[in-house]
C-alpha cells in the first residue's frame, strides 16, 4: 500500500485502479499532440517505460518492456520534429495545479546536473554541478517544483546553454538549437519560469531558492507580483536596516556575530528521513515598505534577514526574505524548510524515472525526455495524494443536557 502519516491508506486493489485510471487519462491529455494514432502510442509506451521497474529507463529497456524489437520507437519520440516539448511541459504544470494546487504554495527554483561523456550533447560542458559536488562534463537543467501540503511535483524546466554554446552557431545547429536562443544565466531561466507560473495563473504565495538565485532580477520580479520569497545569498551580501530601534548594518556574516544568545531559536525546517530537521534560526526586520498597488496583498511588507545555524558545528545560511508584515520566523522557516522537496524530487525522479537517461543529444530531445520524466513524476505524486486522502475532520458529538430532577412537591 502507498503508506504516508495519514492512518487512511489505499488497499492495493484501490491503488492499482487508480494507478491504472490515472495513465488512461495521462494518455488521453497528451494525445493531442501527436498527429498520428501509433506515435501517439509510440509515447504512451514510453510513458510506460519511464514508470517500469527497470532501473535503467534506455532506449532498449524501454523497447524490451513494451515488446518492440529495438529502441527505434522509444527513440523517434524524442527525435521527431513534429510535436512540442513545450506543449507538454503545460499539460504538466496544468495536471499538477489541478490536483495538487493550494494558495499558500511555494515554487521552488533549482539546477541538477546531467553527467555525460563526450561534446556532442546539446549544452553539456565543463561546469561545476551539486549533483557531483565538482567541476565535470555535464549538461545543467533548471527546473521548478511545485510543493504544497498535498504534495510536490515539477512544472517547469530549461535546459542551460553555457557561453561556449551560444557563442557557436555551428555547434547551435548540430544540435538543433532554436535559431532565437541566445545566451542565459540560470537566474534568467529561473524569472521566465516564474513569469510563466504567474501568468498560468499557477497558485503559489512564496518562491525559494540557494544563492544562486538570491539577488537580481528575481526579487524585483517578485516584488512587483506581490510574492513573498526566502532566497539563499551568500555569506558576503551586504544587508541595511532602517526604521527599525536596532540598526543593521553589514556583510550577513559580520550581522551574524554580533547577535546575541537569545536572539536565536530552534525550530525544525521540516520532516527528515530522521525526524525533524532542526536548527538555530534568527530573523531580522530590516525595513517595512508598501507593497505595490497591484498586489494581492497591498499593504504593509517587509525585508528581512533569515540565519540558520547548524547545531552541530556551528556553520552559518544566510536567506534575503520579502513577506508581508507580522510574518512569524516560524512561517519563514517552513518556507525555507520547502527547498528539500525539490532535492527529494531530482533524487527521487532520477532513480525512479529515468531523468537523467535521456540518450538524445538534441535540443528538442533533452526537452521531450525531461518533460516526460515530470509527467512520470507528476502522475504518481497525484495518485500518492489521492491514495491518502487526509483523515476527516473529528466533529463534536450534541449531547443533550441532562436537567437535573426537582424534587416534587408534597
Amino acid at each position: 500500500m502507498i503508506r504516508t502519516s495519514w492512518t487512511r491508506t489505499a488497499s492495493i486493489e484501490e491503488t492499482l485502479a487508480l494507478w491504472a485510471a490515472s495513465l488512461r487519462e495521462i494518455k488521453k491529455r497528451i494525445r493531442p499532440l501527436f498527429g498520428q494514432e501509433r506515435v501517439a502510442k509510440n509515447a504512451g509506451l514510453f510513458l510506460e517505460g519511464l514508470l517500469g521497474d527497470e532501473q535503467r529507463k534506455t532506449g532498449w529497456m524501454r523497447a524490451e518492456a513494451a515488446g518492440d524489437p529495438g529502441p527505434w520507437r522509444q527513440q523517434a519520440i524524442l527525435g521527431r520534429r513534429d510535436w512540442d516539448a513545450d506543449a507538454l511541459r503545460d499539460i504538466v504544470r496544468d495536471y499538477v495545479i489541478e490536483h495538487l494546487a493550494d494558495d499558500d504554495a511555494v515554487l521552488v527554483i533549482d539546477e541538477t546536473g546531467f553527467l555525460k561523456q563526450g561534446k556532442a550533447s546539446c549544452g553539456v560542458a565543463r561546469q561545476y554541478t551539486g549533483s557531483a559536488g565538482k567541476i565535470t562534463n555535464c549538461q545543467i537543467g533548471v527546473f521548478a517544483a511545485y510543493v504544497s501540503c498535498h504534495g510536490h511535483a515539477f512544472i517547469d524546466r530549461a535546459l542551460y546553454l553555457p557561453k561556449e554554446w551560444t557563442d557557436d552557431p555551428d555547434r547551435l545547429k548540430a544540435a538543433y538549437v532554436p535559431p532565437d536562443t541566445g545566451f542565459a544565466t540560470k537566474p534568467k531561466l529561473a524569472t521566465r519560469m516564474i513569469a510563466r507560473a504567474i501568468a498560468a495563473p499557477v497558485p503559489f504565495k512564496w518562491v525559494a531558492g540557494d544563492t544562486v538565485y538570491g539577488v537580481g532580477d528575481i526579487e524585483q520580479q517578485l516584488r512587483r507580483a506581490g510574492k513573498g520569497y526566502v532566497l539563499g545569498v551568500s555569506s558576503a551580501h551586504v544587508f541595511r536596516s532602517w526604521g527599525k530601534r536596532r540598526s543593521v548594518a553589514g556583510t550577513a556574516a559580520d550581522i551574524a556575530l554580533t547577535r546575541r544568545a537569545s536572539d536565536w531559536k530552534r525550530l525544525s525546517a521540516g520532516a527528515g528521513t530522521k525526524g525533524p530537521r532542526l536548527h538555530d534560526w534568527c530573523y531580522l526586520e530590516l525595513a517595512d515598505l508598501a507593497g505595490e498597488p497591484n498586489d494581492e496583498n497591498p499593504g504593509l511588507w517587509t525585508r528581512g534577514l533569515l540565519i540558520r545555524r547548524r547545531i552541530a558545528d556551528g556553520d552559518l545560511a544566510f536567506f534575503t526574505t520579502w513577506c508581508p508584515a507580522a510574518t512569524s520566523i516560524e512561517t519563514l522557516v517552513g518556507v525555507e524548510g520547502h527547498r528539500w522537496a525539490i532535492e527529494d524530487s531530482f533524487e527521487t525522479a532520477k532513480n525512479e524515472f529515468g531523468l537523467d537517461h535521456n540518450e538524445s543529444r538534441s535540443w528538442h530531445g533533452w526537452h521531450r525526455h525531461v518533460s516526460m520524466a515530470m509527467l512520470a513524476f507528476a502522475m504518481m505524486a497525484v495518485i500518492r495524494h489521492r491514495a491518502n486522502p487526509p483523515a476527516p475532520k473529528k466533529t463534536k458529538r450534541r449531547t443533550t443536557a441532562r436537567v437535573k430532577p426537582q424534587p416534587r412537591r408534597r
